[in-house]
């Protein structure tokens, strides 16, 4: 599945994985981030913790650990970690994710 055209031209932001890896799509405001993640080449997430996030597989698959349980997720399935708990993944090349983050600024969106 491609994203469409319109959300491609959302702007990127600038995360810690290179480009060849996963590329993002993002809408920021004042009360969250909702950003649309295509990751090019398999990827392992490691554990980390923030504030709350909520997220929906669009295609591809991912084994998610989320405070210490793991499930693998495939197209269709929605993952909501509460804010603070620790969760990491392994994800698959051809993977397309929605996440929306509570942190407006969780990353910062890449002006170059």
């Amino acid at each position: 599945m491609e994203l469409p055209e319109f959300i491609k031209k959302f702007p990127a932001l600038d995360i810690p994985f290179p480009d060849d890896v996963v590329t993002s799509h993002a809408i920021r405001s004042d009360a969250g981030l909702v950003v649309f993640f295509d990751f090019v080449k398999d990827m392992v997430l490691p554990p980390h913790s923030h504030l709350a996030q909520w997220g929906t597989v669009l295609s591809g698959e991912i084994e998610f650990t989320i405070a210490g349980e793991t499930r693998t997720l495939g197209p269709g399935a929605i993952y909501d970690i509460p804010s603070g708990a620790e969760h990491g993944a392994v994800i698959k090349a051809g993977t397309k994710v929605i996440d929306v983050f509570e942190e407006p600024d969780r990353y910062p969106v890449r002006t170059r």
